[in-house]
């Protein structure tokens, strides 16, 4: 199947143009993969997360919701903690 190549404007163009039904369709197969994405990442995330907290000898499953943002929060402000 031949690719077709659209501007942005070209394709709320199009979008405007279809029905009530399809363009409820369309948004519903955006959202779908919008979360799919969204899951994909959350999972990349959290390996992530748990491979830095093994290498800080730390288990990111046994901690409480309260540990992992506190753990998130000194990743983050890690650099302000070495000029301290």
């Amino acid at each position: 199947m031949p690719t077709l190549q659209l501007t942005d404007d070209q394709v709320v163009e199009l979008f405007r143009q279809l029905s009530p039904n399809q363009k409820q369709a369309v948004l519903v197969a955006l959202a779908t993969d919008s979360a799919a994405d969204r899951e994909a990442r959350l999972r990349t995330t959290e390996d992530a997360l748990r491979r830095v907290a093994a290498q800080r000898e730390r288990n990111w499953d046994q901690m409480t919701e309260d540990e992992r943002l506190d753990f998130v929060d000194d990743l983050v402000h890690e650099d302000r903690q070495c000029g301290a």
